[in-house]
């Protein structure tokens, strides 16, 4: 159900409207950028994610587009609304899902969607296991997702080729139904690594058709990777000694390279590892008081104690292998 503030954002659109301005009139841009926030969302996101020009300018160039449209709607011109629907394609934790979020937001505040919330799915949550499953699965949540963003990671393991018994190709034909009747109250976002999304669209030709906005997310450098982990660890109340902060640069210079890589999230992990060293380090330690920059500072040795730096490529592959969980490998 719309809420009081979406039932007022609509009798004021519904009102603007009705009010054509002449045509030797003006629209301030400004005052409309203003108006609807959405410069904030854009510093928000800077704010948030290190890096990504090109893709912090493809949300900039399609907000700048709908404001346009907004501007043009005033004097009574109309245009078919945009089609919405995008492809986020990169590697894991390249900020899709954070940009998905924002999106959300700058869409919601232009008057694009009705509540702009983001609901992110996977296959398990939309594919059943048997007959009769997997039509209820997905409509629920489409049925959550409307008036918003629906955001599907991996979306490429919705169609399995060598199966002819798997029901995803159900869900997908769902979900072309209601991107194009639903294409007013939702748009949907399609993830994934850029070469099996390619499969994926090769193979689901009436999907590809319906993505108007491809948008690849580039891995991380080093230095946007250092850049992020002084974010993360002024989050959390730490901070790096002059040693530890060279330590951490020679440990992403040799993980970055290694198997099952995730840029932010491996930055993540890692950091969380050396926070477990760093209290073993102190309650180790052969005095038992401490004070303030002790308890929030990292040294050298929080980090070189990282396997990354002990058996490299080989070590890191073979205990995450062992251990049956690749996305924990940031040791």
């Amino acid at each position: 159900m719309p809420t009081a503030a979406d039932l007022r954002r609509e009798a004021e659109q519904e009102a603007e409207a009705a009010q054509v301005l002449p045509a030797d009139a003006v629209v301030d841009l400004a005052e409309l950028r203003a108006s609807t926030g959405t410069d904030e969302v854009l510093a928000s996101l800077d704010r948030e994610l290190v890096g990504l020009a090109s893709v912090k300018e493809r949300v900039s160039e399609l907000a700048a587009l709908l404001l346009v449209d907004r501007a043009r709607e005033k004097f009574g011109i109309t245009a078919p609304r945009p089609n919405l629907h995008m492809s986020f394609t990169g590697s894991p934790g390249t900020g899709k899902t954070t940009v998905a979020l924002r999106m959300a937001e700058l869409l919601h505040r232009l008057g694009y969607l009705r509540k702009g919330h983001l609901v992110t799915a996977s296959r398990d949550d939309l594919v059943g296991q048997y007959v009769g499953h997997t039509a209820p699965k997905t409509k629920e949540v489409v049925k959550r997702a409307m008036g918003g963003m629906l955001f599907i990671d991996e979306a490429y393991y919705l169609y399995k080729a060598d199966n002819e018994r798997d029901y995803g190709q159900e869900s997908i034909e769902i979900l072309l139904q209601v991107m194009e009747n639903h294409r007013d109250d939702l748009v949907v976002v399609l993830a994934g690594y850029a070469d099996r999304m390619d499969v994926f669209f090769r193979a689901n030709p009436g999907m590809s058709s319906r993505i108007a906005h491809h948008i690849t997310f580039p891995d991380y450098t080093v230095d946007e990777l250092a850049s992020i982990a002084d974010l993360m660890t002024r989050e959390i109340g730490y901070g790096f000694s002059d040693g530890a902060g060279e330590v951490f640069r020679a440990y992403l210079e040799r993980r970055i390279s290694q198997p099952w890589f995730a840029n932010a999230r491996s930055v993540r992990n890692a950091l969380e590892r050396a926070r477990l060293r760093h209290a073993r380090r102190l309650l180790d330690g052969a005095g038992g008081a401490v004070g303030r920059e002790a308890l929030t500072t990292f040294e050298r040795a929080d980090f070189a104690g990282s396997r990354v730096f002990a058996g490299g490529a080989a070590a890191v592959a073979r205990d995450t292998a062992a251990a049956g969980a690749p996305a924990a490998d940031d040791r």
